[in-house]
């Protein structure tokens, strides 16, 4: 119940949505013969529309996320596992491409592999189910799978979790399958807006895990003085940043992560 509602009050506040919707009621207020109200709405549509497609505002609401936890490095000390977080596989044009076809996040992809050839002893797990509402479809975990197995990760390495459809889920599944002991350290990887979600989550499931961020959205503080050249580009930043700061809201009150805007630890 709470993965359907979250996903049904994050698709009705996300901006481009919530424009649509604005600009939907002032067609019809107008075609109602509501002339004042009518226009009134549709040219408040059309100015959030200017506002969050090309003013640096997605910017604004995506940089606290990105850069709340810095870039990984090491110490010297090699994880015993690295766990990757589902989001980056297009599995059903995947299977019916009978190729790897990566989303926006793909960087967590390449991430992996290039984890897996530098620390050779870590485990590799990945964790995600289909998070897919309206048809039944194929799990982004057997295809990573396959994929490590081709780049010459061994397959006792290899840890699927496979049922997964949320972040929550992610990091209680993923705790249970793989039995953390104390004084091991685990890396996770997912795009750099996501990870005081989810490094929030895995910390309520009781899994101490460091931030490997990767997928970075913006080039720094910087960019929130650049405007956006194409209005869904701005949109589609937007939406990702609101989506992601309704779902710390979400988690937060739904006791699902450890507070409400999770950073590094001192």
């Amino acid at each position: 119940m709470f993965f359907t509602l979250s996903k049904v009050v994050g698709f009705i506040t996300l901006p481009s949505n919530a424009i649509a919707c604005v600009c939907a009621i002032g067609a019809l207020l107008l075609l109602m013969k509501r002339q004042r109200i009518g226009t009134l709405t549709v040219t408040f549509g059309v100015l959030l529309l200017l506002l969050f497609g090309y003013s640096p505002l997605a910017n604004v609401l995506m940089l606290p996320l990105s850069e709340r936890f810095p870039a990984w490095q090491s110490d010297g000390r090699d994880p015993d596992g690295i766990i990757v977080l589902g989001g980056a596989i297009d599995s059903e044009r995947s299977v019916a491409r009978h190729a790897l076809e990566l989303d926006a996040a793909g960087s967590r992809i390449f991430a992996m592999l290039e984890l897996a050839r530098r620390y050779p002893k870590a485990r590799i797990v990945f964790t995600g189910g289909s998070a897919n509402l309206i048809q039944a479809s194929m799990s982004e975990a057997p295809i990573a799978g396959q994929l490590l197995e081709s780049f010459g990760v061994a397959a006792d390495r290899i840890v699927l979790e496979t049922a997964s459809r949320t972040t929550d889920e992610n990091a209680v599944f993923t705790r249970r399958l793989v039995d953390p002991k104390p004084g091991e350290r685990w890396l996770l990887v997912t795009s750099a807006f996501h990870m005081p979600r989810a490094i929030g989550t895995f910390r309520a499931a009781g899994f101490d895990v460091e931030a490997y961020p990767v997928d970075w959205r913006t080039s720094g503080w910087s960019d929130a003085a650049i405007p956006f050249d194409m209005l869904g580009a701005g949109l589609m930043r937007a939406d990702v940043a609101v989506h992601e700061w309704i779902g710390l809201v979400a988690y937060r009150l739904a006791g699902r992560s450890d507070a409400l805007f999770p950073g590094p630890e001192p």
